[in-house]
């Protein structure tokens, strides 16, 4: 059973990418043997390890000429590690700007690169983003002059 789930994964992971330009765009660009630039192989990182198995990631980023072994092993480790939620459309185009490679081919779209209408992560993705956002709303209200005065 879980051998199913991990190829159904692994083999349709890429297909599935596909429905997002921006992850369409950077397989292709990967797949010709481009560098997408550090920005662009932890964008895919972080939405990719949803869709392909470990080794396919690693494959995958290996196909860009700047990222060698190390590199790309290190990047998946981080990208685990730290849990990192897929980028939100914002984030992708702070990241564009710091590097020459386009990550988002058509950012003057405001539906352009934003992974999470065209792809479905696990629940687990849309919970830690939900248990970030009360965070950070908590930690505001709390610095806000206005708060406990009900």
């Amino acid at each position: 059973m879980a051998r199913t789930r991990k190829e159904g994964r692994s083999s349709s992971g890429r297909e599935v990418l596909r429905r997002n330009g921006m992850m369409a765009h950077l397989l292709d660009s990967l797949d010709a043997g481009q560098d997408i630039g550090h920005f662009g192989r932890l964008v895919f990182a972080m939405v990719a390890r949803y869709f392909l198995d470990e080794r396919e990631l690693r494959e995958t980023l290996l196909q860009d000429p700047a990222c060698d072994e190390r590199q790309a092993l290190a990047l998946i480790e981080q990208v685990k590690g730290r849990d990192y939620s897929p980028p939100r459309r914002e984030k992708v185009l702070q990241f564009q700007a710091q590097q020459e490679f386009p990550l988002c081919p058509n950012p003057e779209d405001p539906d352009a690169c934003n992974v999470y209408k065209d792809l479905q992560f696990p629940e687990s993705v849309y919970e830690h983003i939900t248990d970030y956002r009360e965070q950070k709303a908590h930690l505001h209200g709390e610095d806000s002059p206005a708060a406990g005065s009900a």
